[in-house]
């Protein structure tokens, strides 16, 4: 005879797999939330590791900045000392131009011209002076132009002296001339020697 089975198999089938669906989805839900977790430390700690690095960095940073400044005012400092040995050596190349123009100046003058004032605005001079005659006022122009000291000798005026000390310089001249400074610079080994002797 044949057996017939008359339990709910079906039923106890669905829910055996209903079971077994239930654990697979715990499961997977208790491991997905332990993989987030992981992955969350994991993230966390290499966001503090980059934090650490990052605060590491910016003290170098500061470092390096509080190097930059000292630097820009030791910079600042260099360019205060060397504007200063630039003023003293020019000072230094250009202590006896006062001597070396004085002395030009008596080497030019010609017999019957006579020097009363002379002034100096940055390179330009002016001679004032009185003269026996307007040829001697000439002839001193000539001289300067032959002095590589003097550049452009030009003639401002010659006027009959209205006050004249003497008979014999009855004229007054005025003559602006510019100062070559180059001279002194490439014949510095010359003034010492003039110096010397």
């Amino acid at each position: 005879m044949a057996r017939i089975n008359l339990l709910p198999w079906r039923e106890e089938a669905r829910r055996e797999r209903q079971r077994q669906f239930m654990y697979s989805l715990v499961g997977t839900l208790v491991l997905g939330a332990i993989l987030v977790l992981i992955v969350g430390l994991f993230i966390d700690q290499r966001i503090s590791h980059q934090e650490a690095r990052n605060q590491q960095i910016q003290v170098e940073i500061n470092r390096l900045q509080l190097r930059i400044e000292r630097i820009a005012e030791l910079e600042n400092t260099r360019n205060r000392l060397l504007s200063r040995k630039q003023v003293i050596e020019s000072l230094q190349a250009s202590r006896s131009l006062t001597v070396e123009l004085l002395d030009q100046l008596a080497r030019s003058i010609p017999v019957g011209v006579t020097l009363r004032t002379v002034k100096q605005q940055g390179t330009k001079l002016v001679l004032m002076g009185t003269s026996q005659s307007n040829a001697r006022v000439s002839a001193y122009l000539q001289s300067l132009e032959g002095m590589s000291f003097f550049v452009g000798p030009e003639l401002q005026y010659v006027r009959a002296a209205e006050k004249p000390e003497s008979r014999v310089e009855s004229y007054e001249f005025a003559i602006q001339v510019s100062l070559d400074n180059t001279p002194d610079e490439e014949s510095g080994d010359g003034e010492d020697q003039v110096g010397a002797s």
